[in-house]
């Protein structure tokens, strides 16, 4: 179940930032259960690429973010939103991030935020 809430959680932080930065796009459907269906698909992407690969960058930018303090962090979660909307073009989800330096990293922050929020809020499967 946990899992399941983590993959909302993401799904609705994406569409969230979607909503407030024009290059983070989700495609336009007539279905609102194709638009539910590929916010979640999106989020499961998101939390896969997240669990998989950001630890992998982690480690190998450990010198940098060192040196920027953490700050190295927003560029690492834009890239991980950015490798999102590639992944999901792979397989035609109609999701795409077109810009990275603007879209990208604003948009991982407010991902990053409304993530902590929902976290913090929705139950976690831990009792």
């Amino acid at each position: 179940m946990s899992f399941l809430i983590k993959v909302i959680v993401n799904g609705l932080a994406v569409w969230i930032a979607s909503l407030l930065f024009d290059g983070i796009v989700f495609e336009e459907t007539s279905s609102t259960t194709t638009k539910v269906i590929t916010i979640l698909a999106v989020g499961l992407i998101f939390g896969v690429l997240n669990a998989i690969i950001k630890p992998i960058l982690f480690v190998l930018s450990l010198p940098v973010l060192l040196l920027t303090l953490g700050l190295f962090t927003f560029i690492l979660n834009a890239f991980m939103l950015w490798l999102t909307g590639v992944v999901s073009g792979w397989v035609n989800l109609g999701f795409d991030v077109t810009d990275f330096w603007w879209d990208a990293v604003w948009g991982a922050l407010v991902i990053t935020v409304v993530s902590m929020i929902l976290n913090a809020v929705l139950p976690d499967g831990r009792d």
